[in-house]
């Protein structure tokens, strides 16, 4: 077989899988039972188009805009997030006996990361996922990869953590007020810093045909990405003197430069500011900003550690 031909091939063979997905996301979920294929192989993993419908439904869940973009965005996405997950299930049995925690602690976790639901028992919360063709033992699966991933990167990166409390307290006793901004981020790598205005204008595409909130659902690697990149209020003293002189300079309603952090960039988009007075607790302020910077910190080794064991990682398309 020629280069042409196997280029012609393998267009055909993508735009195929393509269309079978396609079909069978519209499909009721009993059909759907009885046309599981195989999709891709992450080492000895197979994943199958279940796996990748569970996610798109969980996706859909934490965010309402999920839905709204095009087929082959959200089979990206959820195959992404699919694949992320197993690359780290796989290094997770390499460092624990089991995949395993308390299950009334990640019951009690699942019932809080679903907060906006209001449920008031784990049955309730069962009962919602039946109705929105998941399953609890996919969802505990799920919560308790992030929660021991979580604990694997701070065990690892804990002593790396560097902030400066006599900084912070000082910044703050010398303000009676101070700036909050409500941001969104969008966390992205590429291979080599010439990829970067390129990468840059997809995504500010994105966000100009669609949404920020989309553009990070497409774009970003940060957990964040599940609802949009939305961060919320964040005061200034809790961001980095370089992200704060840049999203001080950047207009209401627009999105920042790429800023260089740890292991990747990061695109804010500046939704709205105000002014608050510094609460009269410093202890309890530096307190709430300390656990600020050190999430977003671990957040960063969290993603270069992936990245670093991604590379070692096989993945065959079928």
């Amino acid at each position: 077989m020629n280069k042409k031909s196997r280029g012609n091939y393998f267009i055909n063979f993508n735009y195929k899988i393509f269309i079978f997905f396609f079909i069978l996301i519209s499909l009721p979920t009993k059909i759907l039972a009885l046309e599981n294929k195989i999709l891709f192989k992450i080492n000895n993993n197979i994943i199958t188009t279940l796996d990748v419908l569970n996610e798109i439904q969980y996706l859909k869940l934490l965010n309402e805009n999920f839905k709204n973009l095009e087929q082959g965005k959200i089979y990206k996405i959820a195959k992404n997030s699919t694949t992320r997950d197993i690359i780290k299930e796989d290094y997770l049995k390499k460092i624990f006996k089991k995949i395993e925690l308390d299950e009334v602690f990640v019951e009690k976790f699942i019932l809080d990361y679903f907060s906006k639901y209001n449920f008031n028992s784990i049955e309730d919360l069962e009962k919602f996922l039946i109705e929105n063709n998941l399953k609890l033992a996919f969802m505990k699966k799920k919560i308790t990869l992030q929660l021991m991933w979580n604990e694997l990167i701070l065990k690892k990166f804990s002593q790396n953590i560097k902030i400066d409390k006599n900084k912070i307290e000082k910044q703050i006793s010398e303000k009676k007020l101070q700036q909050e901004f409500l941001i969104s981020e969008i966390v992205f790598n590429i291979k080599s810093k010439d990829e970067l205005q390129n990468k840059f204008n997809e995504i500010r595409e994105e966000i100009k045909n669609n949404s920020f909130s989309n553009a990070a659902l497409i774009h970003s690697i940060s957990d964040t990405s599940i609802n949009g990149g939305k961060l919320g209020w964040i005061k200034e003293s809790s961001l980095s003197s370089e992200i704060k002189n840049v999203i001080k300079k950047t207009k209401i309603g627009e999105v920042t430069i790429p800023i260089s952090i740890p292991g990747a960039f990061i695109i804010l988009y500046k939704e709205d500011k105000r002014e608050t007075l510094v609460e009269l607790d410093i202890k309890k302020e530096i307190d709430k900003i300390v656990k600020r910077r050190t999430n977003e910190q671990l957040n960063q080794f969290s993603n270069i550690y992936y990245n670093k064991i991604k590379k070692n990682v096989n993945i065959y398309e079928f």
